[in-house]
């Protein structure tokens, strides 16, 4: 898989292993600010039903990958749409506490990975 970065900004807070509110990392941006997709795939969720993410995208890329995108202001996709690498799929809204940003995930077998292990190094 060839990841790439889901929008530009700078790493606000990364990932650590065993900390349930840091499954991912969270990029600062501006409001309304561009949300891409990591990598192709299928939505297979986009909603507001899990708490703590606010308007929540997941992508599954394979049998083995999924990405997850929360915080977002407005949702541009739709569950069963398949998307292309770098396709636009949200803009970028805040956290809950006013603070903007993007919580983004990587999942492997279901488990949360560290996303910058995986996302290039430069932008």
């Amino acid at each position: 898989m060839s990841w790439r970065w889901p929008t530009k900004g700078r790493v606000l807070e990364g990932y650590r292993r065993g900390d349930p509110s840091r499954k991912g990392v969270k990029i600062k941006g501006r409001n309304g600010q561009s949300i891409v997709a990591a990598e192709a795939g299928k939505i297979v969720y986009a909603g507001s039903g899990l708490i703590g993410y606010g308007r929540l995208i997941i992508i599954k890329h394979n049998k083995n990958y999924l990405s997850a995108y929360g915080y977002n202001k407005k949702v541009l996709v739709k569950e069963g749409d398949q998307v292309k690498r770098g396709e636009q799929i949200a803009l970028m809204g805040n956290n809950g506490t006013g603070k903007t940003m993007l919580h983004f995930e990587i999942r492997r077998n279901g488990a949360p990975v560290d996303p910058l292990t995986l996302l290039p190094r430069n932008r």
